[in-house]
């Protein structure tokens, strides 16, 4: 009789493993990216990476806590994500962060992951910037280092100039904000098909291979979800109304500018040895066989040159390296 009850309980659960299996393939088919945002977020918990909100003026912004495992906690410093991504895009780099002695904040914008997404709002680079500045302030940090990608280092260089008393250091990669001549309409980022998704990933990683169909599908069904976010986005960035090229010479915090050599999105010559050359005292940061994606491509490079700049004492200023796939 008992060994009747354990075959039977094995067959149970070998059904039940069959089911999740049949299950997860399924939504991992369906819905990919939702799934790895899933996975992302059970390594957060596993990892002890804090899901919480703060109260700002725009609202409940949402952001993620690493605390590190240090007396006090760590150096703060707070992350700001691209055009279109959330606080989730930072995943590697929280990690490697907070292995050496920060204490991470990343937020989501507003319009973005699960921050408000108010529809009377312009989603200019100046909200934005205001947005991380009320986050900050809604933290109780009264100087913080701070890095931003893409359009989120545009967002977080016009932090840094209208409140040089909130930032002690300061980070971009692959930075928006100056003028530069584009090789490509600005509806790629408004993609419709995959073979306009597949030319906005060539833009990102040249060296990346096409996605898989299913994936493809899902990804632009996310696109369309907050497309009308990002068409607002771009649209105020058109304008020119916060571009970067009269302030940025007149920064005051430490800037360390890291770039894709490979980033054909915002391409080093045009943008990034532009600003560059606006800020001279900035440190210039080369990462070989990089995209647009460093910080989760190339995490390794961005988080070492990241970290080694934020600790060097005195900041590192006019200076230009170029870092390989196996500099540490």
């Amino acid at each position: 009789m008992r060994r009747i009850e354990g075959i039977n309980t094995v067959r149970r659960l070998l059904f039940w493993l069959m089911v999740l299996v049949v299950v997860g393939g399924t939504a991992m088919y369906l819905r990919p990216v939702w799934v790895s945002l899933q996975l992302t977020h059970l390594t957060f918990a596993l990892k002890g990476v804090q899901s919480d909100y703060v109260e700002t003026p725009e609202g409940r912004i949402h952001y993620y806590d690493a605390e590190a495992r240090i007396s006090g906690g760590g150096t703060p410093i707070v992350l700001v994500h691209g055009l279109g991504d959330r606080s989730e895009a930072w995943a590697p780099m929280i990690y490697k962060l907070r292995s050496q002695g920060f204490h991470v904040y990343a937020l989501d914008l507003l319009g973005y992951g699960r921050s408000p997404k108010p529809a009377d709002a312009d989603y200019s680079m100046a909200l934005q910037a205001k947005v991380v500045a009320d986050f900050i302030h809604g933290l109780g940090l009264e100087r913080t280092d701070v890095a931003g990608w893409s359009m989120g280092g545009w967002a977080s260089i016009l932090l840094a100039l209208d409140h040089p008393e909130m930032v002690d250091r300061l980070v971009v990669f692959d930075s928006a904000g100056v003028d530069y001549p584009r090789t490509y309409p600005d509806t790629v980022f408004h993609p419709t098909n995959e073979a306009e998704l597949d030319r906005l990933v060539h833009l990102l990683e040249p060296s990346a291979k096409p996605l898989s169909h299913f994936i493809a599908k899902d990804a632009l069904r996310k696109f369309a979800g907050q497309q009308w976010v990002i068409d607002r986005g771009i649209a105020a960035m058109l304008t020119k109304k916060d571009a970067l090229e009269t302030r940025l010479p007149t920064l005051q915090a430490p800037l360390l500018i890291v770039w894709g050599e490979d980033d054909r999105l915002l391409p080093l010559a045009t943008v990034g040895e532009k600003m560059h050359e606006l800020d001279p005292k900035s440190e210039l940061d080369v990462m070989q066989g990089c995209g647009h994606l460093v910080p989760a491509v190339c995490t390794t490079q961005a988080a070492s040159a990241t970290v080694d700049f934020l600790k060097a004492m005195p900041a590192k200023q006019g200076g230009m390296r170029t870092w390989g796939p196996s500099s540490q």
